[in-house]
């Protein structure tokens, strides 16, 4: 059981890794299947994910915002996401509960179908992740604008990518470059504490400085499941 209960209206860093720090995101479909997860499971109700595969099968060329606005039942968000992403090990979230158990709904959800395509995909079986996604409660806005820093440019702090080039992080939608995403991220918690998207690049630069020299496994040894 999970010994921190998660409040509504609250924010929260989440977190998780592959088992036996395995690759989990082994190319461009692995990232997009988890990220089209994010959007689609996001929801109190059930089966939007199988609507869009069952719509897919038989609409081969139609686009996912074809789908949607086919779709006219109203979404019941579990949480809104404010930051994330996605390393070809491990993954990062900044997340807001919206609803009763809604981070765990939601996780549920996500890490499950993807754990279920991923081994489909490459012929595996078994558990993916590190056990259940870990979490820490976000409780000064100090640690807010932090986080925000450490997620959005996690992939340049572990060396993997510049994230202004990234395409698995929720950068390009604080820059404004990405409009065709399909996550709405609500960047403006963040943003709207600087004057503009430039002082918030500088405020940046002495923090993945900073996170550079801390480890990654020193934070998932610090934190309950």
């Amino acid at each position: 059981m999970r010994k921190v209960r998660l409040e509504n209206e609250e924010y929260y860093h989440i977190f998780n890794r592959g088992v036996d720090k395995r690759e989990v995101f082994s190319d461009a479909k692995d990232y997009e299947r988890f990220i089209l997860s994010m959007f689609l499971m996001n929801d109190e109700q059930d089966g939007l994910m199988i609507e869009w595969r069952n719509f897919k099968a038989s609409h081969k060329n139609a686009s996912l915002k074809e789908f949607l606005r086919l779709n006219l039942r109203e979404k019941r968000q579990l949480v809104k996401i404010v930051a994330y992403c996605l390393n070809p090990n491990h993954y990062h979230l900044i997340l807001k509960q919206l609803r009763e158990k809604g981070i765990e709904k939601f996780m549920q959800k996500v890490s499950t179908g993807y754990t279920m395509y991923f081994n489909e995909k490459t012929q595996r079986s078994g558990s993916l992740f590190q056990g259940r996604f870990k979490s820490t409660h976000i409780g000064s806005n100090e640690l807010f604008l932090h986080l925000s820093v450490y997620v959005n440019f996690n992939s340049e702090i572990h060396g993997i990518a510049t994230a202004k080039g990234y395409n698995w992080c929720s950068l390009s939608d604080y820059l404004g470059r990405r409009k065709s995403n399909i996550i709405k991220v609500d960047k403006s918690q963040i943003l709207k504490q600087f004057n503009n998207i430039d002082q918030y690049l500088d405020f940046s630069v002495p923090l993945i400085k900073y996170f550079k020299d801390k480890k990654e496994d020193e934070m998932f040894a610090k934190v309950e499941p």
